[in-house]
């Protein structure tokens, strides 16, 4: 099994800067791609941004592209979040995410979860 725990979060103010930390453990060979989801109260999970670790392509929603930037760190197992220009929307707790190549945009793609750290921006 691959454990997932996040860290970086707290109390920003809008127009700030945060980057989020996910560091991945256990059986991780069958890990292709790493993605930020967040869900905030009452809403659906959304994505945020993706990571194929071969090949490094990376993927962001539409909401945030310009502001966010995915990273990782091979020799670590380690996937990061560079969250600038932060807007009150981007409230909500961020989960880190680990599965498959495929669909690196779809919830489905992924077979591990971390328990999220909660980010709030205010304004």
């Amino acid at each position: 099994q691959v454990r997932l725990v996040e860290s970086g979060g707290g109390l920003v103010q809008a127009g700030g800067s945060v980057r989020l930390s996910c560091a991945a453990s256990g059986r991780t060979l069958g890990v292709y791609a790493m993605g930020w989801f967040r869900q905030a109260p009452g809403k659906e999970r959304e994505f945020v941004a993706a990571l194929r670790w071969i090949g490094s392509s990376t993927y962001y929603a539409d909401a945030v592209k310009g502001r966010f930037t995915i990273s990782r760190d091979n020799a670590q197992n380690m996937l990061f979040l560079q969250m600038n220009s932060l807007k009150p929307e981007d409230t909500a707790v961020y989960i880190c995410a680990a599965g498959r190549q495929y669909a690196p945009m779809l919830t489905n793609n992924y077979d591990y979860w971390g328990q999220g750290t909660q980010v709030t921006v205010s304004s």
